[in-house]
């Protein structure tokens, strides 16, 4: 599996196969909600077992640890967004485009 820029694109190659993410810091947000959504389900379901509520205490702990992600990807956008609108000469002073999702 092979990984290699096309424009903003990222392209991730397997055998005569590729698959192109274009919007990669919205698509990491969606990966990561997911993540989420299943480190609180597993961890749920665990509590109805005793023998099973220290494992089910971890998953809530590595899910609310990956709340932290989801600001931490939105900066990264952000940043990310800034630094090519300042290469394209586009001048210091201006603004990102912002989508109206909260990703």
């Amino acid at each position: 599996m092979a990984e290699s820029g096309r424009g903003s694109h990222l392209v991730l190659r397997v055998g005569p196969e590729e698959l192109v993410i274009r919007r990669r810091y919205e698509a990491a947000s969606i990966a990561n909600d997911i993540l989420i959504a299943l480190w609180f389900i597993v961890g749920s379901v665990m509590f109805f077992s005793p023998s099973w509520e220290t494992w089910g205490t971890w998953c809530f702990l590595i899910g609310s640890a990956e709340l932290l992600v989801r600001p931490i990807i939105r900066l990264a956008r952000l940043v990310h967004v800034r630094g090519v609108r300042s290469r394209t000469g586009a001048g210091p002073g201006a603004a990102p485009h912002e989508s109206s999702q909260d990703f």
